[in-house]
């Protein structure tokens, strides 16, 4: 009866395995939550911090691509001093020319939303020379404001044209918002699947010490029957074999434990060496999910079909692009200014100011290649590519619908492996009950007895195992509907890349 009462007391244990691994926890020891560990995930690793320099990278791009509005000023001094034989010596009075001039101009230029360039200046010569003075000006100034447009009305014309690598810019930061949200997404599944098998091996090893106890127990029973001539010598090598593999595999499971806590600290980014103890224990609770509505959900929020979507939209602005670079190039050109020339410079911007000398112009300028084979090779590619992009597109829906539905088919299959390994269980411990008064009637070995606690053992890991399929199908529902960061208040906007990119900037 001594070996009845250890199996049932190592029954009471096993089925205590999550307190106990909770209550044990060492001095020292992180007692992790999934909660704790995903904040630390999102915060500290690496493979994610990696992702969020694109969107800063991107917000980068949109600045510099905006660059195209900056207004530009232009500056120019120059100073030319000449002595050349003159050809027109009965124009100028002399063989020999001698010219010197100075030029001040100022001027700015910016573009348009239409495409057009809008410019002003204002220009400045004094020239000098030794022609004669009775038939022409020697010493005098020369002044010009002027304003200028010229405006696409065919090829480049309007706003999108205009800023077609601003929006592909925009775009592609909304991508990679998306595949940061992605790479999120996963490292959070990560840790939960880590986050269960972590707990999974705590348990597995509890089980293995009971194991060891029981198997202990029943050497030590075994050399008592042995020595009383119950039992024939050759039981205690049995015994002693089942307590030798029951340690061998206890030290097997302290190595996976430990092995899976450095793949945790890696994961969260987390220092030292103590232990690490899941505090929250997985659910059973039924998970109810209706296929049409996760599909519709998938569809709305995967973030792979936000960025494949976001890259769809960037095709169709570069198409229509191409497609306007096809049509002929025809500009409005218009010019104004006011000049001045006079030896005094004081009474020339008087000029300038009166208005005196205007000059304007407006023209058309028109041009076309024969043929055009560039422009309409650019287009022909472009169309080509959009349409590989919406084949992608569509592809990676047809993928995502098949993910749901294996993941809802897996959740299901684990649901009903629950209520299985519970009873294989509960199987599994009557029949050991029965083989150890069996063995007690001498109707069974103790190797029979220690092959029937085996299975008990392998009955209680299966149940372990069954329960963290289970909780590691709800993650995967979660993760192929696009519903996990929010199941667990995760937020990813923009401002987050922004830092990065201000940080940068200082």
């Amino acid at each position: 009866m001594r070996l009845q009462s250890t199996i049932l007391l190592a029954a009471v244990c096993s089925a205590c395995f999550c307190a106990a691994a909770t209550a044990s926890a060492e001095e020292g020891a992180l007692n992790l939550s999934i909660s704790d560990a995903i904040k630390r995930a999102a915060e500290n690793n690496l493979d994610v911090k990696v992702e969020l320099y694109n969107p800063a990278m991107a917000e980068a791009d949109i600045r510099r691509n905006s660059g195209i509005y900056d207004t530009v000023l232009n500056a120019l001094v120059n100073y030319n001093n000449s002595t050349t034989v003159s050809s027109t010596a009965v124009i100028t009075g002399t063989g020999i020319v001698r010219q010197r001039s100075m030029e001040l101009d100022a001027g700015v230029s910016q573009l348009l939303p239409t495409g057009g360039t809008v410019a002003a200046g204002f220009n400045n010569i004094w020239y000098h020379n030794n022609f004669d003075p009775a038939r022409s000006l020697t010493d005098y100034y020369q002044s010009e404001l002027a304003l200028s447009l010229s405006q696409p009305l065919l090829k480049n014309f309007g706003r999108e044209n205009t800023e077609l690598a601003i929006n592909v810019a925009s775009l592609a930061k909304e991508g990679s918002l998306d595949t940061f949200r992605t790479r999120l997404s996963d490292t959070v599944s990560q840790v939960l699947n880590e986050y269960y098998r972590l707990y999974s091996l705590r348990e597995d090893l509890e089980v293995k010490k009971v194991s060891l106890t029981l198997a202990q127990r029943i050497l030590s029973d075994t050399e008592g029957r042995v020595k009383a001539g119950v039992l024939p010598a050759m039981e205690i090598l049995n015994a002693e074999f089942g307590v030798a593999t029951r340690e061998k595999d206890i030290i097997d499971a302290q190595h996976a434990l430990s092995d899976q806590m450095d793949r945790i600290r890696v994961l969260l980014q987390l220092n030292g060496n103590q232990d690490i103890i899941p505090v929250d224990l997985p659910t059973k609770e039924k998970f109810s999910v209706k296929e049409d509505e996760a599909l519709t959900l998938a569809f709305a929020t995967r973030p792979e079909l936000q960025a494949q979507r976001a890259g769809v939209k960037s095709r169709e602005l570069q198409t229509r692009a191409l497609r306007n670079r096809t049509l002929p190039d025809l500009a409005l050109k218009s010019s104004v200014s006011l000049t001045s020339l006079d030896k005094s410079y004081a009474t020339g911007l008087d000029h300038i100011g009166s208005a005196d000398y205007p000059v304007w112009g407006v023209g058309l300028q028109f041009s076309y290649p024969l043929g055009n084979r560039a422009a309409e090779n650019d287009y022909i590619k472009s169309k080509l590519a959009l349409e590989q992009t919406q084949t992608q597109l569509r592809a990676l829906e047809s993928n995502i619908a098949n993910d749901v539905r294996t993941a809802i088919r897996g959740l299901r299959a684990s649901y009903k492996q629950l209520e299985v390994t519970d009873r294989g269980r509960a199987f599994a411990e009557e029949r050991l009950k029965a083989f150890i008064k069996k063995n007690q009637a001498g109707l069974a070995t103790t190797k029979d007895v220690l092959d029937v606690e085996n299975d008990l053992v392998t009955a209680q890991n299966n149940q372990i195992r069954a329960l963290v399929d289970y909780n590691n199908a709800i993650t995967t529902l979660w993760l192929t509907t696009g519903q996990l960061l929010d199941k667990y208040g995760i937020r990813v906007n923009e401002q987050q890349g922004d830092a990065l990119y201000h940080q940068a900037g200082h």
